[in-house]
């Protein structure tokens, strides 16, 4: 190899050493003092310098709260205290029937529906809605320890929605629900309900009485009058359960909601408590409702429309020799020609008017067996006033 070469290579290999140098020197150097160093020496830092790297530059400007009782507002620790009092009196109640299988003839219970319901009194008797065990065979009670019971029907009042089923618990089981008074609820105030909607059980909602003195239909076509609105959610499963004041006490049983889609859309109602205290009594003693009145048998507000006759209630019938026919009223008739007599049309109560069979009921809620009123009827176009004596009716 000539002396020429051999400078040649020498000088190349020079570079190529210098030019690996120079990398090296690239990938171990960094600006400052931020070198890579061996984990050896990164463990010695001291431990305020790790945390600074690793927390977000906007936590020391957002401090975090754990949450607490004692960082609630007082509204907020009142319900949170007032649910976990009453729902132990807050009970799921599911209804099923009876059938017999079409092909092997063996009894077996359908199920039929789920509702809501609450203790009223040490005995085990349960409030509810009459929609919720209607046409039901079987009724189950379940607390919310998930200890259930089977119930028993005692009285059921159509015209009110309102039913009472009696369980056999023990006495420390069952908490009643204090009742309070609906009749000086005011429009704002707060009303929380608790129920099963859609079958969650122990579910807490929460609003204000949207409007007092509503009036809805109930199974039987009565009108409930009186009845609580409010916006607190009230969905199907949520029926028969308590609606409640800020304090805890019973103000009305839920019993309806105002949906197109049959889903909770602002508008629930509940019977006022009111109404409750003297209906479930009568349901408890009786099985039914025990009112005043007076024994006759009236035309539908149907069949009085079609005659065009005008508002009040028409007298068909009566017993022979009762208080109806002592006090003077007269009953629609046939002539011995077959013409058609319109009896008396009842038109008002101590001056308050009738114009329809729910009207009639609806004021003798307010008398007791034995009082006396003033019917004011119309006979033959003629308007007459007859005093009678009011009867319980079976």
């Amino acid at each position: 190899m000539s002396a020429s070469k051999r400078s040649a290579i020498v000088v190349l290999a020079v570079m190529n050493l210098g030019l690996m140098f120079m990398v090296a020197g690239l990938l171990f150097w960094r600006p400052n003092a931020e070198r890579m160093v061996p984990a050896a020496v990164e463990t010695q830092r001291p431990a305020v310098a790790s945390k600074v790297v690793e927390e977000p530059e906007a936590a020391p400007d957002i401090p975090v709260h754990v949450p607490s009782a004692g960082n609630l507002a007082d509204s907020e620790t009142r319900t949170i205290e007032l649910f976990r009092v009453t729902s132990p009196s807050v009970v799921h109640i599911t209804t099923s029937k009876v059938a017999r299988d079409y092909f092997s003839m063996n009894v077996q219970e359908i199920p039929q529906g789920s509702g809501t319901g609450f203790v009223w009194d040490k005995a085990g008797h349960i409030v509810t809605n009459n929609h919720v065990i209607q046409n039901a065979d079987v009724a189950m009670v379940a607390f919310d320890d998930q200890t259930s019971f089977p119930a028993k029907l005692v009285g059921v009042a159509p015209d009110k929605d309102l039913a009472v089923l009696l369980i056999d618990a023990p006495p420390e089981r069952l908490r009643p629900i204090p009742r309070g008074v609906s009749a000086d609820l005011e429009v704002g105030r707060t009303a929380l309900a608790i129920g099963n909607p859609f079958g969650l059980d122990q579910t807490l909602t929460t609003g204000v009485i949207s409007a007092l003195g509503r009036e809805i239909k109930s199974d039987s076509g009565v009108p409930i009058k009186d009845v609580i609105q409010t916006d607190a959610a009230i969905n199907p499963g949520n029926s028969g359960g308590p609606l409640l004041d800020r304090s805890g006490q019973l103000i009305g049983v839920n019993t309806a909601i105002y949906s197109p889609s049959g889903a909770y859309a602002g508008i629930g109602f509940a019977i006022p408590v009111d109404t409750v205290r003297w209906v479930v009594p009568e349901l408890i003693e009786h099985g039914r409702i025990i009112r005043p009145g007076i024994a006759i048998t009236v035309a539908s507000d149907s069949m009085s429309k079609r005659f065009k006759l005008p508002p009040g209630v028409l007298i068909l019938d009566m017993p022979e020799r009762g208080n109806a026919e002592r006090a003077g009223l007269r009953p629609t008739r046939r002539t011995r020609f077959g013409d058609i007599v319109l009896g008396d049309i009842i038109v008002a109560v101590d001056d308050m008017a009738v114009a329809s069979t729910s009207d009639l009921t609806l004021i003798f809620e307010n008398y007791e067996s034995g009082d006396v009123v003033d019917l004011t009827v119309i006979r033959q176009g003629t308007e007459l006033v007859l005093p009678v004596e009011l009867e319980t009716l079976d």
